[in-house]
């Protein structure tokens, strides 16, 4: 935990089945409608599907927009740390050059941050940001998934949570365990493609077990 720790501490952060789900101690809040967007990410490694939270709206439509245009087509989880998280989503990994992985783009607009109390439970979505105190704006792009079982609840009210992996939870972490440089960038590239398809709340519990509340 010391290193994961440090890794958040520095000025950059790289744009950085249980019992119970992950999921069950927050459930989404529920909304009238009938659908809720589910985007698939699907690796080598297998397919990752994630809902997104309703009152994070700043960051669950900007997510929304760059998985919809292609733009995570072909990005890699460039920062993999065993027991704790994956992070991907940066432009720069689309290219041949791995030492650039995570620095993200110059003109890439931030997200302001919305601290609305999700926790980082196994399998969460979150924001990656440049370094600085809670509130701090959220990259553009670049996201991590909570590979940690136990949760890293030590960053809780620190980084925006703003989904849930619904499925896949195998898969964070077989690409949490892939062999790695010294910048813990995987040695073969975790390429990801992503789709979006809207499904009734009613067939997302029957098919992935998640509850979106009462």
């Amino acid at each position: 935990m010391k290193r994961a720790s440090a890794f958040l501490a520095g000025s950059l952060l790289m744009l950085l089945a249980t019992a119970a789900p992950a999921w069950a101690a927050k459930p989404d809040k529920p909304k009238k409608g009938g659908k809720e967007e589910v985007v698939t990410i699907t690796t080598p490694q297998g397919v990752i599907r994630v809902i997104l939270f309703d009152d994070t709206p700043l960051h669950k439509a900007n997510f929304l927009k760059k998985a919809q245009s292609g733009f995570y087509n072909g990005t890699t989880f460039h920062r993999v740390i065993d027991n704790f998280m994956i992070q991907g989503g940066d432009a720069n990994s689309k290219d041949a050059d791995p030492t650039n992985d995570g620095l993200g783009q110059p003109n890439e607009p931030s997200i302001p941050a919305e601290l609305v109390g999700h926790q980082h439970n196994y399998g969460a979505l979150a924001a990656a940001r440049m370094g600085g105190p809670a509130g701090t704006p959220s990259s553009g792009s670049q996201f991590y998934l909570v590979e940690n079982h136990d949760g890293t609840h030590f960053l809780d009210g620190q980084y925006t949570v703003f989904g849930q992996a619904i499925q896949g939870l195998d898969v964070i972490d077989k690409i949490a365990k892939l062999p790695k440089d010294p910048r813990d960038r995987p040695l073969a590239d975790a390429k990801m493609t992503m789709k979006v398809e809207k499904l009734k709340r009613k067939k997302i519990t029957k098919l992935y077990g998640y509850s979106f509340g009462n």
